[in-house]
């Protein structure tokens, strides 16, 4: 059941999204979804979302599930305007719930704000399975980069989020709260423990120096020899040596702190004010 996958490019934040579905028959899931959003107005747009929307009513998909890799740090989740659209779950991975926590006390989210990741349908664990149609797919927990990092193995593809990226670009940051260059070495062990052949989806592509387009798909075959954080042998302590250096030197993401509040929330504004708008909050040197 090797699963037909359509990708979507966001350029404006390197994201992408994923359309996961089965080779005979309807059911799909969506990876990652990005809502459109201006900082300098604060105003969203669903343009990105409607293109997977469309494609999906087009080709009669059945969606059974809106997944997260992670808590993103630079786009912001589309998942309530895509299951409001074509229902599905959504689903993260359980450790949420410590980013939730994390982020609950840098925004100084009140009360009401909960931490248990009731937000979402489904909270995945280590092990878990779960089936997209005849589709069975199985999840690792791939820590490191944010603690709730998940990886969907669906048959023969691999959807690794932030953890690995292109060969040519290497690996996530592991600089943000909860974060470890350490467990993020240990986590891509998981994936490379995958077969050879196993397609890599990554979440993000930047396009590495002296690659003229981007791209978005590679193998574990690829990764073990090619990627130049992490192939051909290097050590753990090679990696966290390179990782923590490199991120001393990295500038936050520009669209982090919207990101962050509204992905904690699974897509979901902050509350409206007695005014019906809602905001967000920026934390002075917070973070």
């Amino acid at each position: 059941m090797k699963p037909l996958i359509h990708a979507f490019f966001d350029e404006a934040t390197n994201t992408l999204t994923y359309v996961v579905r089965e080779p005979q028959g309807r059911a799909c899931a969506i990876i990652d979804s990005v809502l459109d959003f201006d900082y300098a107005s604060g105003r969203t747009d669903t343009r990105s979302a409607d293109a997977v929307v469309e494609f999906a009513r087009k080709e009669g998909l059945d969606l059974q599930w809106i997944l997260e890799t992670h808590v993103h740090a630079d786009h912001l989740s589309a998942a309530p305007y895509i299951q409001e659209k074509l229902g599905g779950k959504i689903g993260i991975g359980q450790r949420i719930t410590v980013v939730q926590d994390t982020f609950g006390k840098v925004f100084n989210e009140g009360t009401r704000f909960q931490r248990d990741g009731s937000q979402f349908d489904k909270l995945f664990e280590q092990g878990d399975s779960f089936m997209i149609g005849q589709m069975r797919a199985d999840v690792l927990h791939t820590p490191g980069h944010t603690p709730a990092c998940l990886t969907y193995v669906v048959d023969d593809a691999a959807f690794v989020g932030d953890t690995l990226f292109m060969p040519d670009f290497g690996t996530a940051r592991c600089d943000f709260p909860g974060g470890s260059s350490a467990t993020l070495f240990d986590s891509v062990q998981k994936i490379l423990a995958l077969p050879d052949e196993t397609r890599i989806f990554v979440g993000h592509d930047y396009k590495a120096p002296g690659r003229e387009v981007f791209a978005w798909e590679t193998t574990v075959g690829a990764q073990k020899a090619l990627n130049v954080h992490i192939g051909a042998g290097k050590s753990k302590d090679e990696f966290i040596a390179m990782r923590d250096a490199r991120d001393a030197t990295l500038a936050m993401p520009r669209l982090i702190i919207p990101s962050l509040q509204v992905n904690m929330r699974a897509g979901q504004m902050p509350e409206p004010e007695d005014n019906g708008l809602s905001y967000l909050k920026v934390p002075v040197n917070g973070i």
